[in-house]
């Protein structure tokens, strides 16, 4: 009985190697059932909604809570932030002083 042999050619390390059909089977439902987990685990991440100032808080934005506004024209006003959004949205709201400055904003982020 001849086994059925794949070719792993797509993957430079596997290239060389030859693969049973049955093992690649395995290694597929494996995957699948990788990918459901996290379809599962972080599927509301993909459905969230991200206000426009989370990304750039110094774009003239609006924010309908009066505090929010304040506190995020206090936050689009302060040159020494400006400085640091260089670095990327992600690490601007990880400052120290964020929290502690704007927390409406950070209760948000």
């Amino acid at each position: 009985m001849k086994e059925n042999i794949v070719h792993c050619s797509q993957f430079s390390n596997l290239s060389q190697v030859e693969c049973l059909g049955e093992d690649i089977q395995i290694y597929v439902q494996h995957l699948i059932a990788l990918h459901d987990d996290f379809k599962f685990r972080f599927g509301n991440i993909r459905s969230m909604e991200i206000p426009p100032w989370i990304m750039n808080p110094f774009d003239e934005t609006k924010i309908e809570n009066v505090i929010l506004q304040e506190e995020l024209l206090e936050l689009s006003a302060n040159e020494e932030l400006k400085v640091t959004f260089k670095r990327g949205y992600q690490k601007f709201w990880l400052q120290e002083k964020i929290p502690e400055k704007y927390p409406g904003l950070w209760e948000i982020v």
